[in-house]
């Protein structure tokens, strides 16, 4: 073991009994009282009453506020123990605690602000605080330092440089740890510029998008340059990438810049109701390479973004987001036309998702082997909400109405005729 280690569990062993035990009890219950009222007075006065762009760091400081706050107190307990000439071991070991709960809450919290809820997300959670209370255990019992040592030892030689085993495990947490931060900066400039109104939505994520990838870039050569690891290397590399898209991945280039390319134009918006190939549907999300179209039966469709380059697609909504519905009546011949298509309008004003202007129109399309047809063209304002619905409950009420004024559809007949009905 350490002999900090060991000194400190000695002097926790000799403290048993003894009267500084008391004191240090006495000052760790002062300290997380203290910690807690000053945590419920200022979530309850401070925090509830802060702009709603305080968010972010309120919801950091909401889990950071009482292990520091404790910390602090019993820290300034530490040092009023020392001036009396008393060992503080118990405190020291409470303070580790501390700084571990620290650390635990604020890499919760930054992890679950940067992705979304996940069963791997759920997962990370629980090894990194696995893991940060192995460690904490290590450096209690004084293992950690033999331990970090025992790293050190195992190495090998690459080229002119000796890379150890505790080098690679510095180097994947100082880049993990740094693109987490990056991650977490963009997600708060995205958030800044999706609510920026003044800005077209399209623009608005494409920024965003572009603020990730530069922010992701320049964390990942930070980090990179942090633990000696030479960039010149990446040029390599660039050019393996750059032949690699030139043979095996032009679809995927093609999607990226079409995503781009879409976004930019502004041809297709979130929201927009569009076809595409045999979908219907209205835009969910943009992605960098693909597009999420939602159908009107709840089903998803992703679709790469180069398909809405290269292919014609039909946006209901790119000008004016009201939408055309027809719907074919047929009358029979001895029905008051009239009177039939009269009911029709009314039929179709009476219905909330029909709009006034433009009006609804009744249209004479023909006299047919059955009967007359009618056509009921009638537009709404909301497209995205489907029309299978709305034309249901439109020929419904279309039926009550002919039937109470004797209106009557027509069925498919044949009248077949007999000419010179003897036989010879």
């Amino acid at each position: 073991m350490g002999s900090g280690m060991n000194s400190m569990w000695i002097e926790l062993a000799a403290e048993l009994g003894a009267q500084v035990l008391y004191w240090e009890v006495a000052v760790l219950a002062i300290g997380l009282s203290m910690a807690w009222l000053l945590n419920r007075f200022i979530q309850g006065q401070v925090m509830r009453k802060a702009p709603e762009s305080w968010k972010i760091g309120i919801g950091g400081a909401k889990r950071l506020l009482f292990p520091l706050s404790s910390l602090i107190f019993i820290s300034l307990g530490i040092l009023a123990l020392h001036h009396g000439g008393y060992h503080t071991s118990m405190l020291q070991l409470a303070s580790s605690l501390l700084v571990a709960m620290a650390v635990i809450r604020l890499a919760v919290y930054t992890l679950r602000y940067v992705f979304a809820p996940s069963t791997w997300l759920h997962a990370m959670e629980h090894t990194i605080v696995s893991m940060v209370w192995v460690l904490v255990v290590l450096h209690l019992v004084g293992i950690l330092p033999e331990l970090l040592l025992a790293l050190e030892g195992i190495s090998f030689t690459v080229g002119s440089h000796t890379i150890s085993l505790w080098l690679i495990l510095q180097a994947l947490v100082i880049v993990m740890v740094t693109i987490v931060v990056a991650l977490s900066v963009s997600r708060f400039l995205e958030n800044k510029l999706m609510r920026a109104e003044q800005i077209d939505m399209n623009l608005r994520v494409v920024m965003s998008k572009l603020v990730r990838i530069i922010l992701t870039l320049i964390g990942v050569l930070t980090a990179l340059s942090a633990i000696g690891f030479d960039i010149t290397l990446l040029s390599v590399f660039g050019g393996a990438l750059g032949v690699g898209l030139g043979f095996g991945l032009q679809k995927i280039a093609s999607n990226y810049v079409s995503g781009f390319i879409i976004l930019l134009e502004r041809s297709v918006h979130i929201g927009d109701v569009i076809t595409v190939d045999s979908h219907y549907g209205v835009v969910n999300q943009i992605r960098s390479r693909y597009l999420v179209l939602r159908k009107l039966d709840g089903i998803e469709v992703v679709i790469p973004n180069e398909m809405l380059i290269s292919n014609a697609i039909i946006n209901h909504s790119f000008t004016d987001r009201k939408a055309r519905v027809a719907l074919p009546v047929m009358v029979s011949y001895e029905s008051n036309l009239e009177r039939a298509m009269e009911l029709l309008k009314e039929a179709a004003c009476d219905h909330p998702r029909v709009m006034d202007d433009p009006a609804p129109e009744v249209q004479v399309l023909g006299f047919g082997d059955n009967g007359i047809d009618l056509q009921l063209v009638i537009w709404i304002p909301d497209p995205e909400e489907g029309s299978g619905s709305l034309k249901s409950a439109l020929y419904l009420a279309i039926w009550r109405a002919f039937q109470q004024h004797a209106i009557s559809v027509p069925y498919p007949q044949r009248d077949i005729r007999i000419i010179g009905g003897g036989t010879k």
